[in-house]
């Protein structure tokens, strides 16, 4: 049994989290004050979780400076391979050939990198949207012109517009779709049909696709990941992008896999990718996928518990925010448009009225103005209390909120 409900203090260890808030939301410094104390901010924005890691990852770092020897390192042995290729059967009935797994410090950084190998200079990336910003960052960093393609809203559960994105996808210019499977911020896990529909597109369009699947081990208990490169499994032009990240909260260890199935591709990629990694990451992650699934599985059961209790007290409490248990991912994706005019500052607004660190649908490309995204990955308290400052902030009903009818 694992304790979901420790509060662990995050602060002195360079925490994104914790120190890092100011540049990245507020696009500040150190100088801009709040009537909050750092430490007294509830934390649900950035995408990690404030839970500790598995024992099984820690045992298997510390197991490793044992050594004592910390020189230039790559996934050189088969048995990182062994237990991540165990860990897609096992999982999502999928597989590939050891050689189309490259490594690399994290999905972003693989994102810049491949736009510029895959796209020329008059090319164009299409993504879905509201979309994660550093799609769009990738299509900015390498000079390409980026096309979005709107989901469709249905009443908080997002679906893809398969005319518009065929239509945009037909575009001779248009050469790379970077998908993300499950779906940030909306939280939807695509299903088969939906993922055939997308994939005779892609067939029949010509298009490169990166999917980015990182959030797959993230699921809701009632729902099922399907990798992309299981329903294309022949397509060439395919690059699936997965992690333990997300999944057992090592965004720290700068780890992440890479499959690219294209022999032309994948030769471009190692011979101009710095292509070395961390050894404690190497140990971390190996450990994870090997033996970190009764954690994952106790994770997944707290995160559907908070995903219950957010949507039980926003109905109670904020009753015309609309908000849909996420299919996938810990992030709530919550439509606060019934309460603010278009152009309010949201995560200014929340910062200064709540004491609440949150993401707003600004930060999603477009397609999302009047949302807020919660990231619920933290204790269940810490959960209460930002809930109870958001509540309080919109209606400035100041009554104290009684936590147990939103169980």
């Amino acid at each position: 049994m694992y304790n979901f409900d420790e509060i662990i203090d995050r602060r002195n260890t360079n925490a994104m989290s914790t120190d890092g808030f100011r540049a990245y939301i507020f696009h500040a410094d150190e100088t801009m004050k709040f009537p909050w104390k750092d430490e007294e901010f509830i934390r649900m924005w950035v995408a990690d979780m404030e839970f500790a890691a598995p024992d099984v990852v820690t045992d298997a770092v510390k197991e490793r400076l044992d050594k004592r020897i910390f020189g230039y390192t790559r996934v050189f042995c088969g048995e990182y391979y062994e237990a991540f290729v165990s860990w897609c059967r096992r999982r999502y009935g999928w597989e590939f050939p050891q050689k189309e797994l490259v490594m690399s410090n994290g999905v972003i950084p693989a994102l810049y990198e491949l736009v510029d190998y895959i796209c020329k200079a008059d090319e164009k990336v299409l993504f879905l949207t509201p979309s994660y910003a550093y799609f769009k960052y990738a299509a900015d960093h390498n000079r390409r012109e980026y096309v979005c393609s709107d989901l469709i809203d249905q009443e908080g559960r997002y679906a893809i517009d398969f005319e518009d994105l065929e239509q945009k996808a037909s575009d001779g210019k248009t050469t790379l779709l970077i998908f993300c499977n499950p779906h940030n911020p909306t939280g939807r896990v695509w299903k088969k049909d939906e993922l055939k529909k997308l994939a005779a597109i892609i067939e029949k369009t010509g298009l490169w696709v990166i999917s980015d699947e990182i959030h797959c081990d993230l699921t809701r208990q009632n729902q099922t990941h399907i990798p992309l490169g299981k329903i294309m499994p022949e397509y060439p032009k395919l690059i699936t992008c997965m992690a333990p990240s997300k999944t057992f909260n090592l965004a720290g260890m700068m780890i992440s896999n890479i499959i690219i199935r294209d022999d032309g591709l994948r030769e471009i990629w190692l011979s101009r990718h710095y292509n070395f990694d961390n050894p404690l990451s190497i140990a971390a992650s190996q450990a994870a996928y090997t033996s970190g699934e009764p954690w994952l599985k106790e994770l997944c059961a707290y995160l559907d518990e908070n995903f219950r209790f957010t949507k039980t007290f926003l109905a109670k409490h904020l009753p015309k925010a609309g908000f849909s248990i996420s299919e996938a991912t810990y992030l709530a994706w919550v439509n606060l448009k019934a309460y603010f005019n278009e152009n309010e500052n949201l995560p200014e607004f929340f910062a200064y009225k709540a004491g609440v660190l949150l993401e707003g649908g600004n930060m999603f490309v477009r397609h999302a103005d009047g949302y807020i995204r919660l990231n619920l990955a933290c204790p269940r308290a810490v959960l209460e209390e930002g809930l109870r400052r958001i509540c309080t902030a919109v209606t400035g009903n100041t009554t104290k909120y009684i936590i147990a009818d939103a169980v």
